[in-house]
This record gives C-alpha cells, structure tokens and sequence, in this order.
C-alpha cells in the first residue's frame, strides 16, 4: 500500500483532536463466550488477524505539500497522509483486561484516552466478563483513519470470516509530475472560486441556522477529558410498530426517541425542557454501501431542531419527520445541515492552523450528533463466539456533553451514549429514557 493524502474531512478531525479531548469513535461489542477463556482466546486471535488487515497497518503522517498533486485532490499545504507503518506491531493495539462485571465502566473509561499518533490510530480492548459466560471488545479508530462505514469494513477484517461484498477496487490515478500542467490551470483557477462560493453558501445557511437557538447548558461543558457510556438494547419490532401506525421511517423513529429521552432527563435532573429546541447534527454517508475507497470520510449531515419542548410524543415524532423531510428534499450538499462539507473547501493549512479554533466552534453549530451507524444482518462471531450486542460510540465534539449513536443488528436497535465524564454523571438515567419514550410511543399509539 502506498501513502494516500487525508481527505479534507479526515484532516479537519485530525487536527480538531488535543490530548484533552480525542477524535476517535468506537463501538463496544458484547459476546457469549464458550468458556470463560474464551476472551482471551479473542485477543489472541485479534492480534494474529489485524496484521492480514491492511487498513490496520496505516499510521498517519504530517505532510508539507506547496504544490497541488491533482485537479481532484485538496490543495496539500500543511496536510496529512496515511501510509503503511514499517514498524507495525498488532500487540501494540491489542490489549487483554482483567475481567469486570460492567463493561461500559471499562469502556468510558478507555473512551477518554486519546489514541496514540505516532502508529495506526487504533486500539482493540478486550474485556472478560466476571461471569464467564461473556466478554466483550471494544474497537477504538481515529475518525481521521476510518468513518463508521470504513470501521465497520476494518472491523469485520478481524473477525470470523462471512461472507461479505468484496470492496471495490480503487481507480488508478495517472501519473503526475510535481508541477501542474499548464492546460489544466484555467480549470483549477474555476474549481477554486467555485469552491469559495459554495463554502460560502454553506456557510451563509449555517449561521442562520444558528439564530434564536433554544438549548440548554445541560448539553454544552467544558472539556474535561473523561467520559462515560451505556448502551439501551430496544427491539426493532417496537420501532417498526410505530413507524407503521404514524408513518415515516425508522430513522425518524430513533431520532424523535431521542428528542423524547432528553425532555424526560433534563426535567428530572432539574434543568427544564420548557422551550428547549437544540440542533441535532444528523450525519449523512455520501459513500455508497459496498464501496470501501475512497478511504476518506465521505459525509455530509442534516441539521434539524429536536422538538424537546414538545409534551406530547406524537408530535414531536412528526416535527422530526416533517424537518428530515425537508432536508432530504433539500439534499445533503446544500442548506444548514451540510456543514460537514466545508471541510471540502478549506485549504489543508488553515486545517492545521484552524483545527482547534474550528472545534471550539462546534458548539455554534449545533448541540448533540445522532448519527446512524450500519451494521451487516449476518450474525458475527469472534473465535466463535457469537456477538449478541453492540453499541457505537461516536466522537464528542469539543464544548458538548452528550453524543447519540445508533445500530440496528439482527433484531435489535443498539442506541450507544458516550458523555463528557464530569458534566454528565447521570448518562445511565438518559440511557434510561430511551427505554421509556419507546414505551410511551407505542402507548400513544395504542389510544
């Protein structure tokens, strides 16, 4: 494998990143172990496959580039490169546990150190369960090495082999020299100022996105560097129960959940949701489902204000399907929610010198990320083992408390909280909610 210049994306995540507050996503599988060696029989084979897999292998690199390589590459001026790591050592991102009896204390706990950035940015932890009859993974990538689409694929080059769609190949580029040619620069010349429109387009939508924002201190802090997780495990039959009886689709379902769950914690919690109404980042994959290249980040995302203030559950779920309606018709490469992509039209340099400014700035943008996370219907396995649950665990960007990531798997809807650890010593009672809104939905259903 040969160096491959980040995406801009991949480089803004790069550089938003500090020791205090790591990029990095994560997803915490739980297994039914054979016997109670069964975990550390999965490390072993963790390390012995990960060498085979050859995402796994790159590290990231800095790179100073004064020339453009490509009319379809990003001006490279202080950017970033992924190459293969001459010194991989798989040991060195695999780690056994003792065993524990809660693994999302364990997980948020390893959530919150940054990954190392001088090797490929990546970790795998297993974790015994204290009952020998489970143990579980959890999987750590640099949201500048893979999205949850290419973690998934790099994941999957780990465990037990099923059969999956071969990725397609990545076209090869010709050839070119270190200087532009001359017939190409008019092009160049009109794909920059074309650029600078559209960013300012975007940029023009998402500050009035921006105006008369309703949310609460309750989902803004100030970093601490810790975190938290738990998980809710709700079967799908209930989300399609509603979604039939109301109409829209399971996506609108799983957001409005959301927006219910957090009415009923920051009412208990004392904050009030009395005219709250905070920004939702709703990331959109722009990369097609059996297509692994480009490596790259290929995201864009809708902004939508989750109706929190709203008492009754029906009608908070049809102001999410009314505003994901509108996006989508919209489309995800203009308007408020395609934020993601003014990433595609900033120079790599103001990526490095801007990155931590641009993180900081998140909390303009919007309040909380729910994002979807896609997971294969066949059942996986490790050593065997079956894999009964899995919840994702998206970065939390610099400034917010509380990140929403959610899977659907054989059956299953696998919400993953991941918190800042000192703002929110209560993840497991909003964890708790969700479970609750699904219920009340289908109530409301009922009557």
């Amino acid at each position: 494998m040969t160096a491959d210049l980040l995406a801009p994306l991949d480089l803004a995540f790069w550089n938003i990143e500090s020791a205090d507050h790591p990029m990095h996503l994560g997803a915490l599988g739980i297994f039914s172990a054979h016997s109670p060696a069964a975990g550390a029989h999965a490390a072993d084979l963790l390390a012995a496959r990960a060498a085979g897999v050859p995402g796994l292998r790159m590290r990231i690199r800095d790179v100073w580039q004064p020339l453009p390589s490509a009319l379809r590459r990003p001006l490279a001026f202080g950017g970033a490169a992924r190459e293969p790591d001459p010194d991989f050592d798989a040991l060195n991102h695999v780690r056994l546990h003792a065993p524990t009896a809660d693994f999302h204390t364990v997980a948020g706990r390893l959530m919150g150190r940054p990954l190392k950035r001088g090797r490929p940015p990546w970790e795998a932890h297993v974790l015994p369960g204290e009952d020998g009859v489970s143990f579980a993974v959890l999987f750590k990538f640099h949201h500048a090495l893979a999205d949850g689409l290419r973690a998934l694929t790099l994941a999957a080059g780990v465990m037990d082999p099923i059969d999956m769609p071969a990725p397609r190949p990545r076209p090869a580029e010709p050839p070119r020299g270190l200087l532009p040619d001359v017939r190409e620069l008019p092009g160049m010349v009109r794909g920059a100022l074309s650029d600078m429109s559209r960013a300012l387009d975007i940029g023009a939508s998402v500050a009035r996105s921006s105006l008369d924002v309703r949310s609460t201190p309750a989902l803004t802090c100030e970093p601490s560097g810790t975190r938290r997780t738990a998980g809710v495990l709700l079967d799908l039959d209930d989300v399609h129960r509603v979604r039939k009886t109301v109409g829209g689709t399971v996506n609108d379902v799983l957001i409005a959940v959301v927006a219910g769950a957090l009415r009923r914690w920051l009412d208990e919690r004392g904050d009030g949701s009395e005219d709250v109404a905070p920004r939702a980042l709703i990331p959109v994959s722009k990369r097609r489902p059996r297509t692994a290249y480009p490596q790259g980040n290929r995201l864009s995302g809708y902004l939508i204000r989750l109706p929190v203030d709203d008492p009754d559950p029906l009608a908070r779920l049809a102001s999410v399907r009314t505003a994901m309606d509108r996006n989508k018709d919209a489309g995800p490469n203009r308007g408020a929610g395609a934020v993601a992509l003014l990433a595609d039209h900033v120079p790599a340099l103001a990526h490095r010198l801007g990155g931590p400014l641009v993180g900081q700035a998140a909390r303009l943008w919007f309040d909380i990320l729910v994002t979807s996370v896609p997971l294969p219907s066949l059942g996986l396995k490790l050593g065997g083992n079956p894999l009964t649950a899995v919840f994702p665990f998206a970065p939390l960007a610099p400034g917010h408390s509380v990140a929403v990531a959610v899977s659907t798997y054989r059956g299953s809807v696998h919400y993953g909280l991941v918190a800042d650890g000192h703002a929110v010593p209560d993840l497991d009672r909003l964890a708790a909610a969700v479970s609750e809104e699904v219920r009340t939905l289908i109530i409301a259903c009922r009557s």
